[in-house]
């Protein structure tokens, strides 16, 4: 019997290896040129050769039914059958890859070709194999003038969008974002369920969308569903994520003593206690320095015996207890998709979880993604679409109540100190605990936020005379709902044995806070599209859409919770009830139309028109026109351009100019409106309500304006090898809605907001990339390199503002300067005090106004023996000078690729060429205890501050309140010497994974599998860090603080801490 086997195992095995065969041939381009380099490989296998230097190639394959794949650089890949032939030559037709491709347009989709206006486009790719939380950050540094300011690393951290820097300085606003042409809010979209990411730039290519089109348009297409049977695609990643903790002093000893030195030199006295949480003495001081240098362990916890209260010897460190040494996040995607003859489908979800870095209360965030999208064919000329998406985010937000409701980073930063420990012996928080780590440990305060949006959107598409001509039309209904509780209770702690006593005793009250939106939106257009005798193409769009938003809001907040863990409002049974609501609809139509033409694809013309209206404005003044016009030039098409598109492959020009208005304004603002509030005053037993005068209304309120001219130009080279994008523009924008003149005095109300500014925008934006392969191993190694690079600046050419008081916008201003003093150095001695300029009254170091040695010295601008402020014009700023500008320039990306052997890898750069960032006087992890004498001290600090042994330090003399702007301090003030370049460059994401060969995953009925590990924000580098040190601190941290606790506040870094991930992934298809 086995030799029976044996035998007919050896006759299969010589009827396989007999079907085997070699094949054989030349690969060339339509001309007939050799191609030496093209790939020719096996269809689903890792058997591939390359062509030799005429072309020739010789592989070996399974049988006749073999495909082979013929491919190379600039040319379309060729797929055939071997069907039996040992010869096999193949001419390659050279590729217009990036020309034939579809680019997403307003209302449609353009061959990239046929674009004449600025429009730019990434594919999901960007986003694939990539841990982050939501759209907006995985899409940042990713487009050319796409700018997404992150503010700082907290997952829900969802900016709005700009596109090619300041439109206005009047009502603001930010990029109009439409998900599959509704309007949408990005950070709760699933990243995996994206197709591709358009952004409109110019006028030309956003005026379709008219009055919300002023600051650029960015459209978000998810997947469709793909052709033929079923595939499910399920994705899952495990994320490490660690945050970026600063590096302050945590000896206790240390502290206190640079403590007691910056307190007398900036108050001018000696403390007598450390903020409002510690007793202050010299003994205690000695006591301190005495156990610290003893080298003999000693007890952090003392109980004063006269007192009864504790006194502590810690060397906390406060960011230990505070951050986890890491935290983690899971990604899992799921997608089923098919089709049949009339019927398609796609059903896609996913589960993001991210545990918090907090040690004690955990900002823990989830996301959950639901959509279903799907098309049938009704009849033959009708198509029906429905496209459902629901979206949940849940986020806790913890704080501490010590000083009302403050976020985290601030209040260690003013009421924690490394000499007090978390917990006293009785396990009573300390007094430094209670007010920051310790509130966290409690447990009890803190933000439960949940943003929940449902989407459905229905469409038709009537198709007639070939598909020649189309009638489309949607119509979409969108629910947000935004759920916020929040809860304040006090929180005990202990400052002797056996005495309790709590902070926050004023805010033990319950806060349910409710908004909800309805938005609805329709379309309806039709489309004709025809090419004339094979030279003229034409495509003509008219359509109508409406569009209408209600908001209501419902606040209340009730005092007298009964226990700290209480979650309903029934629970709370105080007397102070405060109630709140909020209420705004507007809506707006809008007739559009464009028109394309070219002709032979070499001369291109489109012109985009739409009128709106919006209920916004006055009805004399609600209704507007936006039209645009561009073109293009493919000289490359030209007759006389007898250049080889092995050397120049494609070449156009283009041009455009239209208008886009801005409708970003208040729905009542042309209103009178009256409020209603409750006086404190009681008439008749009773508290009346009353009311007041409404605001004076402008006068003629309208739109604002942005009018924009576009020059591009685009070429391809070394047979689509190379690629270049470019554009420079002009955007000017008038009628910003502003502050008017000044009144008298005698008008008895504020002057009324009106269109009365102008801004004039200056930019530039490049692309270049290069894609090539060359043999490794005899196997090709295909890589690609991706460059962008933006730059824009904007003047104010009309404003308010007749003497140009620096204090406010003028004419001739560059959006973003700093005016400064600049600074000489340090005063050596009382003699260089004494013969240079005097610096007082305008500022004083000491709290006497007396200068010393180690002070800062300013430069004695203007001559006059004063450093001041002049009259604080442009034509008299005193000893000021225009230092920096703190708007980012030169902002650029850099993709890397490369794929070889089912192994691929990747990386993205992004950075900003020029910023410049003076600190504000609150940014305690620059200035430490040069704002309050009691605030943390920066590592970066020791040995960098002035003393007479040490001249040529940083830092000045040590002194408390140096920044400080309110007492016009010498740091408090811009200067040139701490004017710090915050460019950088970040590696954003770097990633390396291999996919399984087809032919070892097939026989499990699997048709695709990769793995993969990635990295998120794993190094960054700045000049800032030759000052601060790296790991201090992270150059995206020194935006504002946490705008959930505090909403608008400025520039000082405490904020969440931006994150370095690393990911393990796979991706399996069926």
């Amino acid at each position: 019997m086995k030799k029976i086997l044996l035998f007919l195992l050896f006759l299969a095995s010589t009827a396989v290896y007999a079907q085997r065969m070699t094949v054989s041939g030349t690969v060339t381009d339509a001309q007939g040129t050799p191609l030496p380099g093209a790939t020719v490989q096996v269809k689903g296998t890792n058997v591939g050769v390359l062509t030799d230097a005429a072309g020739r190639y010789s592989v070996e394959v399974a049988g006749p039914g073999s495909v082979l794949v013929f491919s190379f650089v600039g040319y379309n890949p060729t797929e055939i059958t071997v069907s039996g032939q040992s010869t096999v030559n193949v001419n390659l037709t050279e590729s217009v890859l990036g020309l034939e491709e579809v680019v997403v347009v307003g209302y449609g989709t353009q061959k990239k070709l046929n674009l004449t206006a600025a429009v730019d486009q990434v594919t999901n790719e960007t986003l694939e194999n990539r841990s982050v939380p939501n759209l907006t950050q995985g899409l940042k540094g990713v487009l050319p003038n796409l700018n997404i300011n992150l503010l700082d690393g907290k997952p829900i951290q969802a900016p709005s969008y700009n596109i090619r820097g300041t439109t206005s300085i009047g009502q603001g606003g930010s990029a109009l974002v439409l998900i599959d042409g509704v309007e949408g809010d990005p950070s709760l979209l699933n990243p995996n369920d994206i197709a591709s990411v358009s952004i409109l730039k110019d006028a030309a290519s956003a005026a379709i969308y008219g009055a919300r089109g002023a600051f650029g348009v960015v459209l978000i297409t998810t997947k469709n569903p793909e052709k033929g049977r079923t595939n499910i695609t399920y994705s899952s990643n495990y994320s490490i994520k660690k945050p970026t903790v600063p590096d302050f002093v945590t000896d206790g000893y240390t502290f206190l003593k640079m403590f007691s030195e910056a307190f007398v030199n900036g108050d001018g006295s000696f403390p007598q206690n450390v903020n409002k949480e510690t007793k202050f003495s010299q003994a205690y001081l000695d006591e301190f320095k005495r156990r610290a240098e003893s080298g003999q362990p000693y007890n952090e916890v003392e109980i004063d015996p006269v007192t009864g209260e504790y006194v502590y010897y810690g060397n906390t460190d406060w960011y230990e207890l505070l951050y986890k040494d890491f935290t983690s996040a899971t990604d899992n995607n799921i997608t089923v998709s098919g089709s049949g003859e009339k019927a398609s489908y796609l059903v896609s979800g996913r589960i993001m979880d991210q545990p918090g870095i907090f040690r004690y209360s955990s900002d823990d965030y989830s996301m959950v993604n639901l959509r279903a999208k799907g098309s049938i064919q009704v009849l033959p000329w009708l198509l029906l679409e429905n496209n459902t998406d629901y979206s949940q985010m849940k986020y806790y937000n913890p704080f501490s109540v010590g000083e009302g409701a403050v976020d985290i980073w601030n209040i260690i930063a003013v009421d924690t100190h490394p000499h007090s420990p978390m917990f006293n012996p009785d396990g009573t928080l300390t007094t430094g605990a209670v007010y920051s780590v310790g509130d966290l440990w409690y447990g009890k305060n803190g933000i439960n936020m949940k943003k929940a949006v449902f989407k459905n959107t229905s469409g038709f598409t009537a198709s007639f005379f070939e598909n020649k001509f189309r009638i489309k039309g949607d119509f979409t209904v969108r629910n947000d709902d935004n759920e916020n509780v929040t809860r304040r209770v006090p929180v005990p702690y202990s400052s002797k044995p056996d005495v309790l006593l709590f902070v926050g005793t004023a805010t033990n009250d319950l806060k349910n806070e409710w908004t909800k939106r309805q938005y609805l939106s329709t379309n309806i257009y039709g489309e004709f599209e025809n090419t004339f005798r094979d030279v003229h193409y034409v495509k003509f769009m008219a359509g109508y859409n409406y569009e209408q938003s209600t908001w209501n809001r419902l606040l209340v907040t009730r005092n007298g919770l009964i226990y700290p863990d209480a979650e309903d409002l029934n629970l709370a049974l105080g007397q102070a009830i405060t109630t709140g609501g909020g209420y705004e609809k507007w809506a707006i139509l809008g007739g559009f139309s464009r028109l394309n033409y070219s002709y032979k694809d070499r001369y291109l013309i489109e012109v985009n028109a739409r009128y709106d209206g919006s209920s916004k404005f006055p009805t004399d003044q609600r209704f507007a026109f936006f039209p645009s016009v561009s073109a293009g030039w493919r000289i490359s098409k030209e007759s006389f351009w007898n250049v080889s598109p092995k050397i120049l492959s494609d070449l156009k020009v283009r041009a455009s100019y239209g208008s886009l208005g801005n409708g970003n304004v208040s729905s009542y603002i042309y209103q009178e409106q009256f409020s209603i509030s409750q006086s404190t005053n009681i008439l008749k037993g009773q508290l009346p309500q009353y009311t007041r005068n409404p605001a004076v209304l402008p006068d003629g309120i309208t739109w604002e304006t942005s009018t924009t001219t576009n020059f591009g130009l685009d070429f391809s080279m070394f047979s689509d090898r190379l690629r270049f994008v470019g554009d420079t523009y002009i955007r000017k924008t008038t009628d910003m809605f502003t502050i008017g003149v000044t009144l008298p005095a005698l008008f008895g109300a504020t002057a009324p907001k009106g269109n009365y500014a102008d801004l004039e925008t200056k930019g530039w934006e490049t692309s270049l990339s290069w894609r090539d392969h060359f043999d490794v191993a005899s196997k090709p190694l295909n890589y690609n390199v991706r460059f962008t690079l933006a730059d824009n600046k904007s003047v104010i050419t009309k404003y308010n503002n007749p003497n140009k008081l620096l204090s406010d916008y003028y004419v001739g201003q560059e959006i973003g300067e700093i005016w400064g003093y600049v600074t000489e150095g340090f005063f050596i001695d009382d003699e260089d005090v004494a013969n240079h300029a005097k610096q007082s009254p305008q500022m004083r170091a000491s709290p006497t106004s007396v200068w010393y040695a180690g002070d800062i010295k300013f430069k004695n601008l203007n001559d006059d023996d004063f450093i001041n402020v002049g009259t604080n014009r442009v034509s008299d700023p005193g000893d000021r000078k225009i230092i920096g500008n703190k708007s980012p320039r030169f902002i650029y990306g850099i993709n890397l690729g490369a794929d070889w052997n089912h192994i691929f890898i990747s990386t993205f750069f992004e950075g900003v060429g020029k910023q410049d960032w003076y600190p504000s006087t609150e940014a305690e992890y620059f200035w430490g205890q040069y704002n309050r004498p009691y605030n943390n001290i920066p590592i970066w600090h020791l040995g960098n501050m002035w003393t007479p042994d040490n001249t040529d330090a940083y830092l000045p003399r040590t002194m408390s309140r140096a920044a400080s702007s309110a007492t016009a301090r010498e740091l408090g003030v811009p200067q040139t010497k701490y004017l710090q370049n915050v460019a950088y460059i970040r590696l954003k994401n770097i990633q390396v994974g291999y996919d399984i060969p087809k032919n070892l995953i097939s026989k499990i009925g699997i048709s695709n599998l990769r793995v993969y590990v990635s990295g998120e924000d794993m190094w960054s580098w700045s000049p800032l860090y030759k000052i601060v040190g790296k790991g201090h601190m992270d150059v995206g941290n020194i935006g504002p603080r946490d705008q959930v606790i505090r909403p608008g506040a400025g520039a000082d870094g405490f904020n969440y801490p931006i994150m370095k991930s690393f990911t393990f992934g796979l991706s399996i298809g069926i």
